[in-house]
């Protein structure tokens, strides 16, 4: 295999000389700046409150991209996107986070312009969602940098920063701290002020600020080498943030990044405009990033890569859609898909019944949301703000220009119908060309992939992914009159059409009480994750010894995602009998050296707080 790869790596040189006539020391140099956790709150793109003076200069000097997506609103999936070129749900790498391996014929970035003749550092970030890490590099280190690189060698350099994390906001800082005054600071509409809400909206625009005087930094040091004249830099964050109903969520704010490139003047053949200090509306997200590179330096883009090449030439026409997903956040299961034109965004809500608010523990270090629950619970909140506390509905739309908060849902006003279907229909054809993995549940397809990558399964044909989504579509919208397809597909040969059938009688409550017969039946599924989707419907209509025997059969299995999974599913109906309590205790005792990391014992430990137990 190193061998095929290293001739395709000569050809592709071959290629590139013969084609565009560029030595190695006519190929640009690539610089990326990312940082992390934010989304486009600076000068340059028009908010008035943020102080970003370098990366204002950086977009008068280059290509301000006004529709830049992260593919994932959380930063293991995305990333993974970006390196991989694949979109992390067709990679089986969507949730947060998994150590999955790669797909055989999966080549990361940074592996092709290695191949390509390119010195490639990173300082210093990973965390690819996956089981390939730094050995991929020349330099990844808080050392690595691109003077490092041998003379006359192009280079390709990342500069992380983790200033802006959402980390950052988990410690408040003394207000002589901070420069933005907390009762002048905009906030989202839904968001109620409180003194805490001020106080962590002040301190990210702060860490904001920090943020571009590192930018500045890097600029700086860029000019003193003397290669800025042959570098293109790219800066860009690596998906929105930071406070609640940002991170993590297929919003706007969650999902719109900004995105800065600066082509220097050698290279203006590449300018996506006739000048720079130029805004460029065409749609683009993570998945482009790998094939545009590729296109700068003229390399062939292979036929797996799923996005499209947004610089350099054959760039084709502006892409109506860009798509987002969102799985598994740490220790929660959830699972939304998103589609967003120039003007609107679609979401599809696949588990509408779970709320916006899951008590995923890291987002509630924040003590923004903490008051913003403890205002929800004393009937601060006003109904735009209340909505964050409550289940959600199954499609949402939005016109992002005249409503750039995404507070007023039109997924069933009359006159966007016609705009629902058309980007319903274009969710529904981006799943099943990519074979999105996240239609089968994680333990499944865990079990089901063996010793192949999750990718390689889905690809290779054994996975109808096709009927898959239509049973999710179908019963995610939890109608009545889909009840006896529901029961069908309870008894298909397909685990995950199974998994969505129990999800389908779980959602409709009350209406599905005819079938519990069914869903007993379905307690007993070979798959353990049907049975814990049928555990839930039962418990919710009063069957709850019949309940715990799905529960107790995935706390049993010593399998993380079973465990988390039923763990989460009693978390929410808010069970505290000694039958649960005491194998959510057995789990834990199972664990010798349990990985506090690991999403079964983070979601133990949410439980035995629920209820007030004590874990020596």
């Amino acid at each position: 295999m190193k061998k095929n790869l290293s001739n395709i790596f000569a050809v592709c040189i071959l290629t590139l000389t013969c084609t565009t006539s560029l030595t190695s020391q006519d190929l640009p140099n690539i610089l990326w700046i990312t940082s992390e956790d934010n989304s486009a709150l600076l000068g340059c793109y028009g908010d008035q409150f943020a102080s970003t003076p370098h990366l204002d200069n950086l977009a008068k000097e280059g290509f301000l991209y006004t529709h830049a997506y992260a593919n994932a609103p959380v930063c293991a999936p995305a990333r993974n996107t970006i390196i991989t070129g694949i979109y992390a749900n067709s990679g089986g790498h969507s949730n947060m986070r998994s150590y999955y391996p790669r797909g055989r014929e999966v080549e990361f970035l940074v592996e092709a312009m290695r191949g390509l003749g390119y010195y490639c550092t990173n300082n210093n970030k990973t965390d690819y969602n996956t089981n390939v890490g730094t050995e991929v590099w020349d330099e990844s280190s808080s050392k690595a940098h691109y003077k490092n690189a041998p003379q006359g060698k192009p280079w390709f350099a990342i500069f992380n920063t983790t200033i802006s994390h959402e980390s950052k906001i988990h410690q408040q800082l003394p207000l002589s701290e901070l420069g933005p005054d907390p009762k002048k600071v905009p906030i989202a509409p839904y968001h109620p002020r409180t003194p805490d809400m001020e106080r962590d909206w002040a301190q990210y625009y702060h860490r904001i600020q920090q943020m571009d005087s590192f930018v500045g930094e890097r600029l700086k040091e860029l000019e003193a080498s003397g290669m800025a004249h042959n570098t293109i830099v790219m800066y860009y964050a690596d998906h929105g943030g930071v406070l609640a109903r940002s991170k993590r969520y297929v919003y706007e704010t969650g999902t719109r990044v900004p995105l800065i490139v600066r082509i220097p003047e050698k290279y203006k053949d590449l300018w996506p405009t006739k000048q720079p200090n130029a805004k460029v509306d065409r749609l683009v997200s993570f998945v482009d990033l790998y094939p545009t590179l590729l296109n700068i330096i003229g390399s062939p883009i292979p036929h797996r890569l799923q996005g499209t090449p947004f610089l350099g030439n054959n760039t084709g026409p502006d892409p109506q859609y860009a798509y987002m997903f969102r799985d598994r956040m740490d220790e929660w299961y959830d699972m939304s898909r998103a589609v967003r034109s120039n003007k609107y965004r679609y979401i599809h809500n696949y588990m509408p019944h779970r709320i916006y608010a899951l008590p995923i523990e890291y987002l509630f270090r924040a003590k923004s949301l903490q008051s913003w629950k403890a205002a929800y619970e004393n009937g601060e909140c006003n109904p735009i703000q209340r909505a964050y506390w409550n289940p959600k509905p199954v499609e949402e739309l939005y016109d992002t220009e005249n409503d750039p908060w995404e507070i007023n849902n039109l997924a069933e006003d009359p006159k966007y119908a016609d705009i629902l279907t058309e980007m319903r229909n274009a969710n529904h054809n981006w799943l099943v060309n990519i074979k999105d993995t996240g239609f089968m549940p994680e333990d499944e397809r865990s079990i089901r992939a063996g010793d192949k990558a999750i990718y390689d399964y889905f690809q290779s044909g054994e996975v109808n992914i096709g009927s898959i989504i239509e049973a999710a579509e179908i019963a995610s919208f939890g109608k009545v009159e889909n009840k006896q397809k529901m029961v069908t597909f309870l008894n298909s040969s397909e685990s995950a059409i199974r998994y969505w059938g129990a999800m389908g009688l779980l959602l409709l409550g009350e209406e599905g009480a005819s079938e519990i017969a069914a869903l007993q039946k379905a307690v007993g599924d070979p798959s353990v994750s049907v049975a814990v989707v049928a555990a839930e419907a039962l418990y919710q209509l009063g069957e709850k010894e019949e309940a715990y025997k799905g529960f107790l059969r995935a706390l049993k299995t010593d399998r993380e995602f079973a465990q988390t999974q039923a763990m989460n599913a009693i978390y929410l109906i808010d069970d505290n009998s000694q039958t649960l309590q005491k194998e959510v205790l057995a789990v834990l005792r199972r664990m010798k050296n349990p990985d506090r990391k690991s999403y079964n014992y983070r979601a133990a430990m949410n439980l035995l707080n629920k209820w007030g137990i004590t874990q020596s």
